[in-house]
């Protein structure tokens, strides 16, 4: 028979519930569609668990791999295949997937056989990558696209402006292109829209105190990007 969670690990799903419902601006979402992303393979060799979150976790990898690769390319306009790819490999990787799942406490939540969580299953990347592939699996199918992109901006978004400057940058573009001109680059905020908890940011990107490029974002420095973006291409075009 299927073993009743502790509860420890009740309260650590019905927290993992809450959160996903604020970053989706939902509220009061039931916790019955957690249990198979949460299911390690483990737990169904000790309980009469129907399935385990595998087939969610390959449905999640494709979705993820699919909504980073179209935030990075309306983001970075001006950078190329090579530097996009690169981008997103930096991103979705086990390291980052676990560090994500940390913040969301889903090690808590997660049903594991006995050998598997004494064994320190819990905090173990591989486990915590792939139950939030698979979460991310369960919101495409409960949520939609739309649902599950929401999710995933707001917890990636974040990794993807901590890569470094190596990483298909438009600002450092922009500014060596200007540079090698002669030119000076500075960014403006024109407007800020929306609520603080879901602040939108809209900047320009000047060129010798000339607006050469807008964009808008979540954070400024998302919309800077988008504004170099803009400008190296507007750049492009006039070349």
């Amino acid at each position: 028979m299927t073993q009743e969670r502790s509860g420890e690990e009740t309260g650590a799903v019905k927290a993992l519930a809450r959160r996903v419902g604020e970053l989706l601006g939902k509220s009061a979402l039931d916790t019955a569609w957690l249990d198979v992303p949460l299911t390690h393979p483990s737990y169904m060799f000790e309980a009469d668990a129907a399935e385990n979150n595998q087939r969610l976790e390959f449905l999640g990898d494709a979705v993820l791999d699919f909504l980073t690769g179209e935030y990075l390319y309306l983001s970075y306009p001006a950078s190329p295949e090579g530097d996009l790819t690169k981008m997103r490999a930096a991103v979705v990787n086990e390291a980052t997937l676990a560090r994500v799942a940390r913040r969301l406490n889903l090690g808590a939540a997660l049903r594991l056989g006995r050998g598997e969580l004494h064994s320190g299953g819990r905090d173990r990347d591989s486990n915590l990558a792939d139950a939030l592939e698979a979460l991310i699996g369960a919101l495409y199918l409960r949520f939609g696209l739309d649902g599950a992109r929401a999710f995933v901006r707001a917890l990636f978004v974040p990794e993807i402006e901590t890569l470094p400057d190596t990483f298909g940058d438009n600002k450092t573009r922009l500014q060596e292109t200007a540079q090698m001109l002669g030119r000076r680059v500075s960014y403006r905020v024109v407007a800020e829209h929306g609520p603080d908890h879901c602040k939108v940011f809209s900047v320009e990107a000047l060129v010798d105190g000339r607006q050469a490029g807008a964009g808008s974002g979540r954070t400024k420095k998302e919309a800077e990007q988008q504004a170099a973006g803009a400008a190296l291409l507007h750049w492009d075009h006039q070349a």
